[in-house]
Formats: structure tokens, C-alpha cells, sequence
């Protein structure tokens, strides 16, 4: 595992997972908001994304968390590694509102400068239509890399805890 995906709906733990797995392998860890998003929420331009993920993608060693469906197959090529956080819809909600009340008024280490933590109707519905609009499309494309790709599925928690603790080398 040199270059791994982690993917996953927004509170499902990608970004916590990724930090944890990238002290573990010391791999360095690249989180797509970071880098995405300009300050107030502003959208990177298509084109300058593109060129970006691009230099991003070239680096021997990465761990990289974030969804962004329309640069998905890009990373697919790139990636050795895929690891789905498969987390229930009123879970991923829950840990949300948590970080919300946690960090409001307040940017994370994960997001890019001018990002203030936020937690609105937009967002609770991108959250709550995740398993329906976005889950599939995402599977099909791992279904379609499978052969090439290691792919892993967690579905709770525990499996993620025990995924850390018992299967990553060293």
C-alpha cells in the first residue's frame, strides 16, 4: 500500500482515519479539502483542479481522503489501494452536527484557510442523499477497478479500529 484512496461519505471518519493510517505507515497524508476549497467555501475552477490533483497525484507515497466524484477516475489510475468507510447515513450526520458544535467558528487542520466549520441544510442533504446519489456511482467505479486494485470495505467502526490495529505492516 503506497497509494491509497480513502473514500467515503462526509462524517464517515475519512479524514481521522487517514491521519491515523498515515502515522502508522508513515506515508503522508493529502486531504483533498485542503486543497480543493479556497477560502469562504469557494470552488476551485475545473481546469486549476485538474492541474492541481495532477502534481498531487505524482508523488511516490500518499494517502488521500475526499470524495469529488468528478476527479474519482482520475485517482482510481493513480491508486494501488482503496478503502471505502462504508458508515450508515444517521451516523455520518451525528459525527457532522458533533464537529460542527466542536469547531464553529474555528477551520480545521483538514481544510483550507477561510473554511469556517459549517453545518447547514445544504450539507445535511448531500449527507442524507450520500447512500442513494452518490454510494452507487462510487461502487460501480470500484467494481470496475477491482482487478487491478486492492479494495477494502469497512462497514463500522470496529472494523476500522480493527483494521488499524491488526492489519496494517509497520
Amino acid at each position: 500500500m503506497n497509494k491509497i484512496l480513502i473514500l467515503g461519505s462526509s462524517g464517515s471518519g475519512k479524514s481521522t482515519f487517514a491521519k491515523k493510517l498515515g502515522e502508522l505507515l508513515n506515508i503522508e497524508v493529502v486531504h483533498l479539502d485542503l486543497h480543493y476549497w479556497k477560502p469562504n467555501w469557494i470552488n476551485t475552477p475545473r481546469e486549476e483542479w485538474k492541474e492541481k490533483l495532477k502534481v498531487l497525484l505524482q508523488k511516490d507515497c500518499w494517502i488521500m481522503d475526499g470524495n469529488y466524484a468528478s476527479s474519482l477516475d482520475l485517482r482510481l489510475k493513480h491508486a494501488d489501494t482503496v478503502i471505502f468507510l462504508n458508515s450508515k447515513r444517521f451516523f455520518c450526520l451525528w459525527r457532522c452536527f458533533k464537529r460542527f458544535v466542536k469547531f464553529r467558528g474555528r477551520v480545521r487542520s483538514d481544510l483550507a484557510v477561510g473554511c469556517y466549520e459549517k453545518f447547514d441544510l445544504e450539507f445535511f442533504k448531500w449527507i442524507w442523499n450520500y447512500p442513494k446519489d452518490i454510494k452507487p456511482h462510487i461502487l460501480k467505479m470500484l467494481e470496475n477497478v477491482s482487478q487491478d486494485k486492492k479494495i477494502i470495505r469497512l462497514n463500522c467502526n470496529k472494523e476500522v479500529n480493527d483494521f488499524l490495529r491488526n492489519n496494517v505492516e509497520v
